[in-house]
C-alpha cells in the first residue's frame, strides 16, 4: 500500500492536479466529439447524439460489419504495360508490376462510395521511377497469370481470389477472400503454410514471430508495455514471411487502424481487417535480404546520422538544473567512461511549452551547449507536439494565426490535456504548418541543441481511459485533399518528423539532422530515427529488447534501440549491466529513467559494475568503425544493423525463433544474458565457422557451442564470423575525441579454403561530403590465404598506419607480406592465438600459416 501511494503522489506531482481534471474529463469531452461529429457535413443532436454519445464512451475502435461484399467473378480482363485491370463483378482489381519481383494489387469495389486515394506518405520512389519488367502473360480456363523472371501472379476467373507463386511453381500467398462491409471497412483473408513464420509489424511487445496472435495496428502511448501488450507506439503493416521453401513481403499502404489476425483464430489464415481506405498492398518475393532493400527501395531508407550518434548517450527525466548537467558530463571524464550525448527532458522548458526553456534552471543554455561541446559532448532536447493554449505564448499565438492546428468540424482548434495543460496541437499533413513547425527550432538551433527527440507524437493526451489519442473527427488537411483523424492519426508522428528534419536542414544545411520518434509509419525511416518507448526496468523488458529492435528492422527501422536499464521502475546493478552489455551492440545506445527512481548511470552502482559497464562502453567506440559501416549498409541497402540469426541462413528452420541472440551487423553474433544469477547460456550458431570474440577459438556449431556457453558477469558469448577483416578504432572520451593516427584491422582467417568479403564505410562523420569505401577480399588456399584491399572514393582518413591483428591462429605465421614487402609481428599471444603486426596502408596483403 505505500508504494502504490507512492506511486499515486509521484503521478500527481509529475502530471499536475490540474491536469488530472483534465484527464478525468478528457474521455468525455473526445467520446462527445465523435458522437456529435462522425459526419462532419450532419453534426448530431438531440437524444441521437446522448445515445451515440453512450457508444463511443464504451467503443475506442470501430465495430466490424456483420456482412461482407466480395468482388465477384472475372468478366474483363484489360492488359497493361506493367500488369493488368481486371472487372470483376463488384470491384475493379488492378495488378501492376513495379519490378520483377515486387507487385502492387489494388481492389476498389463499385458498390459503394470510392474511398480517397491514400496519399504518398509511405512512398519515396512512385511507380514511374521503375523500369518496366518484362512480363508474359499465361491464361486458362479457371485463371490467368502474370509471370516475370522473380514471380507469378494469377487471378482466379470465378472469384477474383489473387494468389502469388515464385518461379518453381511454390505457392508464396492465396488471398482467400477479399471483402467490404459498411463505413468503409475493409476485409482481406490469406493463406498461411504449415510451419510459415512472419515477421516484422513494426514495434511490437510480443515475440519475434508474429504469427498465433492478433495485433491492432493503431499508435498508442502505453505509459509503460510488458510482454504482449499490444498495441504500442509505433505500428507498421508491413511483415516478412519465412518457410520451408520462400520468403515474401507484404505491405499494406493503409494508415487506418486495423487487426491483423496472422493465425490466432484460423490456424492457417491471416485476417487483414481496416476501419477504411483504400485496399491496397505490395507484395515481394525473395531472399529476405533481398526484400528489405526492395520495401526500402519502395518506403526510402535512413539518412546517414552523424557519427557522433553511434557514441554512449545518457539521458533521465530530468536533468536540471544546469550544473548537474554539467556535473553529469565532469562525472563520465572522472570514471574514464565515453559519453556523446546528454538529453534534457521536459523539466528544461518553461512550464512544458515547448522551444521554451526555463531561464532560472538554465539561465545561459548557449554557453551550456558549447561548453559541453568542447568536452564532445552534444545535447539533445524533447520536443512534443502539445502546444501549451496561452494567448501570450508566441508558438501558440502563431499558430492560431497561421491556421495550423487541428480543428473540429465547426472550425474551432481541438485542445487536449498533455504535460502543459490544454493544448492544441499542429496539423502535420499540412504542407504549410510543417514549414511554421520547422522554423520554431531556430532559438534551440542557435543555442547549439545538437539533436532532437520528438516524444508523445503517436499522437497522445492525458486520459483517464479509452483511446487516449484526439478524437476521430478532428480535421486535418492531409496535403489539401481533406480528411480526418481516423486516416492521419498513424501518420501523425511520422509527419511530425518530417516537418522536424525539413526544418533543421533548412536552419542548419551543413550538418546532418538528429531526429528521434517515438510513433511513425511505413517510410518514417526517412525522416528519423527511433527508440522503443517507454519500456520497463525488468528482466522480462530486457529480454524483450531484441524482438522489439528485430521486428522494427524487419520493418524497415533499422536505427533504433531500448532505453537501457528500462524507463518505469528502478535497475539493479545486475540487470543495468547485462542491459549495457545487451546494447553495446544496438544502434542507439541511450540509457533512461523515470522521474522520483535513482540515478541509471554506469557508475550509480559501485563496483564491479563500474568496471564491466566502462570496458562495455569502451568496447563500443573500439567497434566505431564497425557499426558505421553496418549504418551505411542501412542508408545504401536497407540492411538493419540488428539481424535475425536466420539473416543469411533462412533455410535453418532452428533459427526462426531465436529471439534471445542477433546478429550485429555482417559479422558479429550477440547472446546476451537475460536473467538474473546466469553465468552460462544456450547458444545456437548459423551456418559456418565461427570465432569466439575474447578466446579466438574457432568452431562450426555445437563444435563450438555444445554446452551452455560461459557467461559470468564481466561478459556475455560474442562471436566473429570466419572470414571477417574487423575494423576497429581507437578508444576516447567521445567520438571527436578518441586518437586517430591508427586503424585496427583484425583478421578472423577463414578456415578453409574459399573466399570472403568485409566492409568499411569512412567519411568525416558529419555533414556531406567526401566519402570512401572499401572492400577487403579474404581469399584461402591452404596455409596461404591473402587480402585484397580495394578502396572507392575520395575521403582521405586521417590515420597512417594499420595495426593487424591475426586472430585464431594455430602457430605464428611464417611470413607477412604488404605489397610485396616482409612484415615481421611485433608480439604475438600464444593462449589467445593471435598475432600483431604493423605495417601501412596496403593494397595486397599476404601471410602464410
Amino acid at each position: 500500500m505505500p508504494t502504490m501511494l507512492n506511486n499515486l503522489l509521484d503521478a500527481v506531482r509529475a502530471i499536475g492536479v490540474g491536469n488530472i481534471n483534465h484527464a478525468a474529463l478528457y474521455r468525455y469531452r473526445k467520446a462527445w466529439a465523435e458522437a456529435r461529429w462522425a459526419d462532419p457535413t450532419h453534426p448530431r443532436r438531440g437524444l441521437d447524439l446522448w445515445y451515440a454519445f453512450r457508444r463511443h464512451l464504451t467503443r475506442d475502435h470501430p465495430a466490424w460489419p456483420a456482412h461482407w461484399q466480395s468482388p465477384g467473378p472475372v468478366q474483363a480482363i484489360d492488359y497493361t504495360p506493367r500488369g493488368a485491370l481486371l472487372t470483376a463483378e463488384h470491384a475493379t482489381i488492378e495488378i501492376v508490376f513495379f519490378a520483377a519481383d515486387l507487385v502492387r494489387v489494388r481492389v476498389l469495389p463499385r458498390t459503394q462510395h470510392p474511398a480517397p486515394e491514400p496519399l504518398p506518405y509511405a512512398i519515396a520512389k512512385p511507380l514511374e521511377e521503375w523500369p518496366a519488367p518484362p512480363l508474359e502473360t499465361i491464361e486458362g480456363d479457371s485463371a490467368f497469370s502474370l509471370r516475370s523472371e522473380a514471380l507469378t501472379v494469377g487471378v482466379q476467373l470465378d472469384s477474383a481470389q489473387v494468389f502469388f507463386a515464385d518461379p518453381a511453381g511454390h505457392l508464396l500467398r492465396v488471398d482467400v477472400d477479399t471483402a467490404w462491409g459498411r463505413k468503409g471497412a475493409l476485409r482481406q483473408r490469406t493463406s498461411l503454410a504449415e510451419g510459415e513464420r512472419l515477421f516484422g509489424l513494426g514495434e511490437r511487445a510480443t515475440p519475434g514471430n508474429r504469427r498465433g496472435r492478433k495485433h491492432i495496428l493503431w499508435n498508442v502511448d502505453p505509459a509503460g508495455y510488458t510482454n504482449d501488450d499490444d498495441p504500442i507506439d509505433l505500428n507498421i503493416p508491413v511483415y516478412v514471411t519465412i518457410g520451408k521453401h520462400s520468403s515474401s513481403l507484404v505491405f499494406y499502404e493503409n494508415p487506418y487502424y486495423a487487426e491483423f489476425d496472422l493465425g490466432e483464430t484460423v490456424p492457417n489464415v491471416a485476417d487483414h481487417r481496416f476501419a477504411g481506405g483504400e485496399l491496397r498492398y505490395y507484395f515481394a518475393a525473395g531472399p529476405v535480404p533481398t526484400l528489405l532493400e526492395r520495401y526500402t527501395e519502395l518506403t526510402g531508407r535512413h539518412d546517414l546520422p552523424p557519427l557522433w550518434m553511434l557514441g554512449y548517450q545518457q539521458c533521465r527525466w530530468s536533468y536540471v538544473p544546469a550544473a548537474r548537467v554539467r556535473k553529469l558530463a565532469q562525472d563520465f571524464r572522472e570514471h574514464d567512461v565515453p559519453c556523446d550525448a546528454i538529453y534534457l527532458d521536459i523539466d528544461y522548458m518553461e512550464g512544458f511549452r515547448c522551444f521554451t526553456w526555463d531561464r532560472e534552471r538554465f539561465p545561459d543554455l548557449p554557453r551550456l551547449a558549447a561548453d559541453l561541446r568542447e568536452q564532445g559532448i552534444k545535447l539533445i532536447t524533447i520536443i512534443d507536439p502539445g502546444i501549451k493554449k496561452d494567448p501570450a505564448y508566441g508558438v501558440y499565438r502563431s499558430g492560431v494565426a497561421g491556421g495550423h492546428f487541428c480543428k473540429l468540424p465547426d472550425g474551432k482548434v481541438f485542445h487536449a490535456p498533455v504535460w502543459p495543460g490544454l493544448s492544441a496541437f499542429p496539423d502535420f499533413t499540412d504542407p504549410e504548418a510543417r514549414a511554421w513547425w520547422g522554423e520554431q527550432y531556430r532559438p534551440l538551433v542557435e543555442a547549439g541543441i545538437a539533436g532532437f527527440w520528438n516524444d508523445m507524437n503517436e499522437p497522445s493526451a492525458f486520459a483517464s481511459g479509452g483511446d487516449k489519442t484526439l478524437p476521430g473527427p478532428v480535421r486535418h488537411s492531409l496535403e489539401g485533399r481533406g480528411g480526418d483523424h481516423r486516416e492521419a492519426h498513424n501518420l501523425y508522428g511520422m509527419q511530425m518528423v518530417r516537418a522536424t528534419r525539413e526544418g533543421l536542414l533548412r536552419l542548419r544545411p551543413d550538418a546532418r539532422p538528429v531526429v528521434i520518434t517515438r510513433a511513425g509509419w511505413a517510410g518514417v525511416q526517412r525522416h528519423s530515427l527511433s527508440w522503443t518507448g517507454d519500456n520497463e526496468s525488468t528482466w522480462a523488458s530486457l529480454r524483450l529488447s531484441v524482438p522489439l529492435v528485430l521486428g522494427l528492422g524487419l520493418s524497415g527501422l533499422g536505427f533504433t534501440g531500448p532505453d537501457t536499464g528500462g524507463f518505469i521502475g528502478e535497475a539493479d546493478g545486475e540487470l543495468f549491466t547485462r542491459w549495457v552489455q545487451l546494447a553495446t551492440f544496438m544502434p542507439l545506445f541511450r540509457a533512461h529513467t523515470v522521474i522520483n527512481t535513482p540515478d541509471q548511470e554506469p557508475w550509480s552502482y559501485g563496483e564491479p559494475y563500474l568496471s564491466i559497464n566502462r570496458r562495455f562502453i569502451q568496447l563500443r567506440y573500439e567497434l566505431l568503425p564497425y557499426l558505421y559501416t553496418a549504418v551505411w549498409q542501412l542508408t545504401t541497402r536497407g540492411w538493419p544493423v540488428v539481424r535475425p540469426l536466420w539473416w543469411h541462413d533462412q533455410e535453418n528452420a532452428a533459427l526462426w525463433d531465436v529471439d534471445d541472440a542477433f546478429l550485429c551487423g555482417d559479422a558479429l553474433l550477440v547472446a546476451p544474458v537475460g536473467e538474473p544469477g546466469v553465468t552460462a547460456r544456450e547458444v545456437t550458431l548459423p551456418a559456418g565457422a565461427w570465432y569466439d570474440f575474447w578466446t579466438n577459438h574457432v568452431g562450426v556449431g555445437a563444435s563450438l557451442c555444445a554446452r551452455p556457453y560461459p557467461a559470468p558477469l564481466e561478459t556475455i558469448p560474442l562471436f566473429v564470423r570466419a572470414g571477417t577483416v574487423l575494423p576497429l578504432g581507437e578508444i576516447g572520451p567521445s567520438v571527436e575525441q578518441r586518437p586517430d593516427k591508427f586503424l585496427r584491422l583484425h583478421v578472423y582467417p577463414l578456415t578453409e579454403d574459399g573466399e570472403a568479403v568485409s566492409w568499411l564505410y569512412e567519411d568525416a562523420g558529419e555533414g556531406f561530403g567526401a566519402q570512401r569505401v572499401s572492400r577487403f577480399v579474404m581469399r584461402r588456399a591452404g596455409d596461404r590465404f591473402e587480402i585484397i584491399w580495394e578502396r572507392d572514393g575520395d575521403y582521405h582518413p586521417p590515420y597512417e598506419h594499420i595495426a593487424l591483428t591475426l586472430n585464431g591462429l594455430p602457430r605464428m605465421p611464417q611470413a607477412v607480406l604488404a605489397d610485396g614487402k616482409p612484415y615481421r609481428p611485433v608480439s604475438g599471444d600464444p593462449v589467445l592465438h593471435t598475432a600483431l603486426v604493423g605495417l601501412p596502408p596496403f593494397e595486397k596483403l599476404e601471410i602464410v600459416l
